[in-house]
């Protein structure tokens, strides 16, 4: 991949989409967004491949967006968003299975997109947060709809309006992952899921999943919803002092 933070590989029928950017804890920048969905959208398809694996590698997931990157866009402009909004739109039409890797912190749109995946994986040395509040967010990626939907109201209040912090067996509990393991075997045993699935009838798979998920265009719909909700919190007085207060603390 041009940037090289994105690596995609292919293994039994199975795409593999590695964030490597180790030494910023994988912070998604907007360049990566784009090559995250080419990588989902060039497997829509093609038949060849069966399911799509997202992972951080060993000892981290991500840790969201990069602010600094994320700062240095011109936010009063829609447009701005358009990569990481690209990617969540990815996500939303995607027709493959989608199993998630998670081996470390995964913060912010490191969480959103588990709700979008089948299947996730995560380590015991995994936590999950969506701390938008602490910058005078709200959620974005239809995190609003899907995270009620799947772990109840309560769960997804402690996360989103909270700020909290799910530990990997918190997370199994709330019913967003499937399966606990030992550090760094998360994405040993997603190689093995994806092989269980691969061996499966491609079209029940396919109609069967479509059946089981939020139709895509709720999801867009809520996207959308939020990414305008978003761009007026970002020009609050809560959010420039909270964003303020951040590169404060970066400098010291």
């Amino acid at each position: 991949m041009p940037n090289g933070n994105i690596v995609v590989s292919e293994e039994h029928a199975t795409r593999v989409v590695t964030l490597r950017r180790p030494n910023k804890k994988n912070a998604i920048t907007q360049d990566m967004y784009r090559e995250m969905s080419r990588a989902i959208d060039t497997a829509q398809n093609n038949p060849e491949i069966r399911c799509i694996i997202i992972t951080g590698g060993s000892g981290v997931f991500t840790a969201g967006d990069d602010i600094d990157d994320f700062l240095k866009a011109d936010t009063a402009r829609p447009e701005t968003l358009s990569n990481a909004a690209k990617f969540l739109y990815s996500l939303a039409l995607n027709v493959k299975p989608i199993i998630a890797a998670v081996d470390g912190a995964s913060v912010g749109m490191g969480t959103v997109l588990l709700f979008h995946c089948d299947y996730v994986l995560a380590s015991t040395a995994a936590t999950f947060s969506a701390p938008y509040i602490n910058l005078g967010l709200i959620p974005v990626g239809a995190s609003s709809l899907l995270m009620p939907n799947t772990m109840g109201y309560q769960r997804a209040f402690a996360m989103l309006v909270m700020g909290r912090t799910f530990s990997a067996e918190e997370a199994r509990v709330a019913g967003f992952v499937n399966a606990v393991v030992s550090p760094g075997h998360t994405e040993v045993e997603a190689r093995k899921v994806a092989r269980e699935i691969c061996r499966l009838p491609a079209e029940a798979v396919a109609i069967s999943r479509k059946l089981l998920r939020t139709p895509p265009e709720q999801l867009t719909r809520r996207i959308d919803q939020e990414a305008h909700l978003f761009g007026e919190r970002l020009k609050s007085n809560e959010a420039v002092a909270a964003f303020n207060a951040f590169m404060m603390r970066k400098r010291r």
